[in-house]
């Protein structure tokens, strides 16, 4: 039996065309991979909305990414890949409520993960839950409640009433300019470049930093049981400041001048301090058991 001659320039042709077919094929496979649908599941839904909304999400793990627009319209797009989950989106009159849902016994954290992506009207008000993972809120102005038992808090540019609670999340707030209050045993608290005038921050064992402004009539108290406490202050600044750790100590900067008729006495033994810095127009109140006050200048 004789088979065909296949000249060079038809083996060329041959080769050219098997390597744009691997190539559409791999450039497939890349699309595939990098779309949304490389999740097992996938929801978007889309909600219009009076004025003040409120959004609620109960979320046991992963991340929630929520922030505003000028639209009065709620957007929300879930991914998960777990087949013992669902999420789920619903509108009662204005308000929205986002779950995820275990719908399986004997599901492992992994299992339980669903990511979010929310986008609200910027004055919306936020009741969040989740345990583990993370949340980030940002340019939201209504009223916003977040708790969690492990996940970390990143809230930037809020300006309602700010209330978190968290076991061992930490949290962070930037540029934040409502009344901020939060309670942790575990987590760190970093209070960064805010224009708050009424500021409460309580952790047992984490850290907490205050580096922001102190407004005229503004009320700073900062509270926990060893973790260390750091307060920040330029120049500019003008506050009252009474400091007390129990068995700890207090390290000082600020050149302050001592109240003509002090009201209050420390405990016996404890570290304490108290004073007047330029007029001393806000107070700042710090309390620790066994741990370290700092009030440092800023650099």
């Amino acid at each position: 039996m004789e088979f065909p001659m296949i000249s060079f320039s038809s083996s060329r042709k041959i080769w050219r065309a098997a390597e744009t077919g691997a190539a559409i094929l791999l450039l497939g496979f890349g699309l595939l991979l990098a779309s949304p649908s490389a999740f097992a599941h996938h929801l978007e839904k889309q909600f219009n909305v009076e004025p003040h909304p409120l959004i609620t999400l109960h979320n046991p793990n992963g991340t929630v990414v929520i922030s505003s627009w000028s639209k009065p319209t709620v957007a929300v797009v879930a991914d998960h890949n777990s087949e013992k989950v669902e999420v789920d989106a619903e509108q009662v009159g204005n308000r929205i409520d986002i779950v995820t849902h275990i719908v399986a016994e004997n599901v492992s954290p992994d299992e339980l993960r669903a990511n979010y992506v929310v986008t609200v009207p910027e004055d919306s008000e936020l009741q969040v839950h989740s345990d583990s993972g993370s949340i980030a809120i940002s340019k939201i102005l209504g009223d916003t409640n977040v708790e969690t038992v492990a996940a970390g808090i990143d809230a930037e540019d809020v300006g309602g009433y700010l209330v978190v609670q968290t076991v061992g999340g930490g949290f962070q707030c930037m540029r934040c300019t409502g009344r901020i209050e939060v309670h942790s045993i575990s987590g760190d608290l970093r209070l960064v470049d805010d224009h708050s005038s009424n500021i409460f921050a309580q952790t047992s064992t984490g850290s907490i930093l205050l580096d922001g402004d102190f407004l005229p009539n503004g009320v700073y108290q900062l509270k926990n049981y060893s973790g260390p406490i750091n307060v920040r202050f330029s120049n500019a600044d003008s506050f009252d400041v009474n400091a007390t750790s129990l068995y700890g100590k207090v390290d000082n900067e600020a050149k302050l001048v001592p109240p003509s008729h002090p009201n209050q006495r420390p405990p016996r033994g404890s570290k304490s301090l108290f004073g007047s810095f330029n007029q001393g127009r806000a107070k700042l109140e710090l309390s620790s058991f066994n741990g370290i006050i700092n009030i440092h200048k800023r650099d």
